[in-house]
């Protein structure tokens, strides 16, 4: 959300809520759906790939997210955003128990009864937020994927209860594609999250090829910072090409979507090597034209069984 529209829409429904129990179901979705349109840079594009039938409940869980992110990000008050986080959690325990009074999860508990999604993947992309707001810094990769669990390994097994196959081998695969793609973000975003205090470079790898904060503060793209990006690029690449037998083995209909995630997070570090490794002077992007030549690809392969 803006900071506009977040603001709005917490005076609207929020815990001091003006508008909370107005909406209809109906209307609930409505608003979830507006939302993930706006919002989300990927969903007006992958949401083309993801099987119809689960468009609606797919913005329903982004909705979810885009809240939990918004509560953690845009006060710009720590303790303001866990006050809000905790209240969040409080909502969600309170739709697990059928009832409902913000939109989101008035949309969302529907979701959750279809395709009985528990409540585990929820809480923890919850408690990923509220350690953003106390943990601005990993000493170690293994911090760092500790981190990645909560916050990104939810989302794929979300998403494997929405294609009826949240089991076996495919949980692996997909924490995997869904580590891969939070470590590509984290490497196209260092400037970005670093004006936001945060640094998700591992310290230990970032004394290791003598990169300084200063340095980053600087935006200096040094020899040793470009040697220590190549390095991070490598490990997100890996992550992202272990979890790609999962392709195969998910329901036709949601094939094209896994593929898309899997290859559009290899195009961010495309990106990224693109600019010789520099993050610091301008953020890596996909074009919109490139992420419609990532959709006719992964269709295409997947009709000819590429990804088998």
């Amino acid at each position: 959300m803006s900071d506009v529209t977040f603001q709005s829409d917490l005076e609207l429904y929020g815990p001091d809520a003006k508008g909370s129990g107005t909406l209809s179901l109906e209307e609930a979705r409505t608003y979830c759906q507006r939302l993930t349109k706006q919002h989300y840079e990927n969903f007006t594009v992958g949401g083309l790939v993801v099987p119809r039938e689960a468009r609606g409940d797919v913005a329903n869980v982004y909705a979810y997210c885009r809240w939990a992110d918004d509560l953690a990000d845009e006060t710009g008050d720590r303790g303001r955003s866990l006050e809000l986080l905790e209240w969040w959690q409080q909502e969600l325990g309170a739709c697990y128990e059928g009832e409902t009074r913000h939109p989101v999860f008035m949309a969302l508990r529907e979701t959750i009864q279809r395709y009985e999604i528990p409540r585990e993947p929820f809480a923890d992309l919850n408690a990923a937020f509220r350690q953003d707001q106390a943990v601005t810094r990993y000493e170690t990769f293994e911090d760092l994927l500790g981190y990645c669990r909560n916050s990104a390994n939810p989302v794929g097994r979300i998403v494997l209860c929405l294609a009826g196959c949240h089991e076996g081998e495919r949980i692996g695969f997909s924490d995997s594609i869904c580590t891969g793609l939070q470590l590509a973000n984290f490497w196209q975003d260092v400037a970005r999250d670093w004006d936001m205090g945060r640094l998700y470079l591992p310290l230990a790898d970032c004394r290791k090829f003598g990169v300084e904060e200063g340095d980053i503060e600087a935006g200096s793209c040094s020899d040793g910072f470009r040697e220590l990006l190549a390095f991070e690029v490598g490990r997100a690449e890996a992550f992202l090409q272990l979890g790609t037998p999962l392709i195969a083995k998910m329901p036709r209909p949601w094939r094209p979507s896994v593929a898309l995630f899997v290859q559009g997070g290899m195009e961010i570090l495309r990106a990224i090597r693109r600019q010789n490794y520099d993050v610091l002077s301008r953020r890596p992007t996909v074009s919109k034209w490139a992420k419609f030549r990532l959709i006719a690809r992964c269709w295409w392969q997947v009709r000819r069984g590429g990804f088998a």
